[in-house]
């Protein structure tokens, strides 16, 4: 019957679309990266990984062969998995990691999603070497709702650490203090020239009066980068697979894990101009990669020696800018792509996110302050992964895994962003879920905290996209604040950027049940605790319900 039931679900899925089958190959794979050749997990070979070309309504199928030393997942970041959840991908949240050796084939369809995702690996820090971008078509006969580029360009960001990035998340797991930062940041796998070694990376030949579009995606483990072409404009056209009304800009901020599309028509003199990436980060200056990666685009034409126009990035804690752009995004709202905010909300939640700190275990030498060790919270549960995945757990019902008593509200009401008293820095440790209702329509609160250091977060709620209906600073007001509130033309995303000593409001409607990893895209933060999950019921119709796990699930 289970059997049965899988192939009626994929039949039904497979009659009005193209299937793709890949293969995915994690390997160690020798590369040559400022100067040195390091030993590094990748995807067939490559860095980033493969591209997938896709139509909105097609059906993937990636068999994925795990030949590297690590355990190891692939997410789909992004992708809805209507009902797919087993092959979401997350560690011990959705399945248990591929193990060395071993394969595993995941399985899903494109639902009413267009333009760019991405995919990365969803275990440990591997994806800072094991990510690629996912190209997403319209559906035959369809066209984008804006200007038709005479070609596509697909910009990942990344960062690069010249050792292996799972062992520098491992020494800061054992000593409880910071991370070592980046050595460089990169686009389309390479520094560039800016670095004390040039990289030997392909820059881009532009025609003169074309438009092109840039597909662009922020796979950086741990920052939000600001990027800019030198002498050039850009317009906005999407976002995290969902179109914008187009937004004119010189500069594009993508938080970890956002993908922003926009279109550069080529207008400017021929020559050669830099494309150019750094971080934007409220941290200290001196605690961070400061460095800033670049790729040349060239015109046809233009003389092969000549320098490079080089852009003006803005200082590293320009919040100001930051937030011009982000308020400035709008959802197209047409009569083709609908907005559908919840107008009425039944499931609502205020969640604290911060860091914190926690004593060292007796007899231990942590390094964060006061021989501490650093700790990451929502509403003060630091999450704890378990032995076996969360959404197996509540598949088959196996008890002691995980509660369902995750706070709706933080259990302690206090000045947030202010100077928070020292008996609440320390977070307790937990494995609490919170469970909705299916077809709630949800409303949640990411309220930043100041509990030993600021930071804006980016928030991604896996399984679900969601409009961003307000933001702003200082503690958010459930009396005043939702009078300014957007609900005509907000932003969908999957990811939002919660301000630093600020809040950030989203609504959607739980119509995908599952087990949803949330958590915040930053490696370090998920490491140190701050993530949870969003359990969503079935719904009360055979295709409102999860479908059963593929056979070939890995085992923990």
């Amino acid at each position: 019957m289970v059997l049965l039931f899988t192939f009626i679900f994929l039949f039904d899925s497979l009659a009005w679309a193209d299937l793709h089958t890949h293969t995915f190959v994690l390997e160690s794979t020798n590369v040559t990266r400022l100067c040195n050749t390091y030993n590094i997990i990748t995807v067939n070979g490559q860095l980033p990984g493969p591209t997938l070309h896709v139509r909105n309504g097609d059906t993937l199928h990636v068999t994925v062969y795990n030949r590297a030393k690590h355990n190891a997942t692939i997410h789909w970041h992004g992708v809805r998995q209507i009902r797919t959840g087993w092959a979401d991908g997350p560690g011990y949240i959705r399945q248990c990691p591929i193990q060395p050796g071993e394969e595993f084939t995941y399985t899903f369809t494109i639902i009413g999603q267009e333009v760019t995702l991405w995919w990365h690996a969803h275990v440990s820090w591997l994806r800072a070497t094991v990510h690629g971008a996912m190209v997403i078509l319209p559906k035959d006969g369809s066209s984008y709702p804006f200007t038709q580029p005479y070609a596509e360009i697909p910009i990942v960001l990344g960062e690069w650490w010249n050792s292996d990035p799972v062992e520098v998340e491992e020494e800061a797991k054992l000593s409880g203090g910071l991370p070592n930062v980046s050595d460089a940041f990169t686009i389309n796998g390479q520094p560039g020239d800016l670095y004390n070694c040039l990289s030997s990376g392909t820059d881009f030949s532009f025609d003169s009066g074309k438009t092109y579009l840039l597909r662009i995606v922020n796979a950086a483990d741990n920052n939000h980068l600001f990027l800019k072409i030198a002498s050039h404009n850009l317009t906005v056209v999407a976002v995290d697979a969902s179109y914008t009304k187009p937004y004119r800009t010189d500069i594009l901020i993508l938080s970890s894990g956002q993908t922003t599309d926009v279109l550069l028509i080529a207008n400017q003199a021929q020559a050669k101009y830099y494309m150019a990436a750094k971080e934007y980060t409220t941290i200290p200056e001196g605690n961070f990669d400061n460095t800033t990666t670049t790729v040349i685009l060239s015109y046809v034409g233009s003389n092969a020696s000549a320098t490079p126009i080089c852009p003006e990035l803005p200082i590293y804690n320009d919040t100001a800018t930051v937030t011009t752009f982000t308020r400035s995004l709008r959802s197209l709202a047409s009569e083709e792509h609908p907005v559908n905010v919840p107008q009425s909300i039944s499931d609502s939640s205020i969640i604290t996110v911060g860091l914190g700190l926690r004593p060292c275990e007796i007899g231990g030498n942590c390094s964060g302050p006061n021989n501490t060790r650093l700790a990451a919270s929502m509403n003060n549960v630091s999450f704890v992964l378990p032995d076996i995945a969360i959404l197996q757990a509540y598949y088959f019902g196996i008890n002691g895994i995980f509660t369902t008593d995750f706070p709706s509200n933080p259990p302690v009401v206090y000045n947030y962003t202010g100077d928070v008293p020292k008996t609440l820095w320390a977070p307790i440790s937990g494995r609490k879920v919170k469970v909705i209702d299916y077809n709630a329509t949800v409303q949640v609160v990411f309220q930043g905290t100041n509990i030993f250091q600021a930071d804006d977060h980016p928030m991604h709620i896996h399984g679900y996209d969601f409009y961003i209906v307000g933001d702003g600073f200082g503690n958010y007001d459930n009396e005043k604040d939702p009078g300014s509130f957007n609900l005509v033309d907000p932003p969908q995303r999957n990811t939002v950027r919660v301000p630093v000593n600020g809040w950030a409001a989203i609504r959607f409607k739980a119509d995908n049940p599952g087990a949803w990893f949330v958590h915040c895209h930053f490696d370090d933060h998920v490491t140190w605790g701050l993530d949870t999950v969003f359990i969503v019921k079935n719904g009360p119709g055979a295709l409102e319900s999860l479908i059963p796990p593929p056979p070939d699930l890995p085992k923990c």
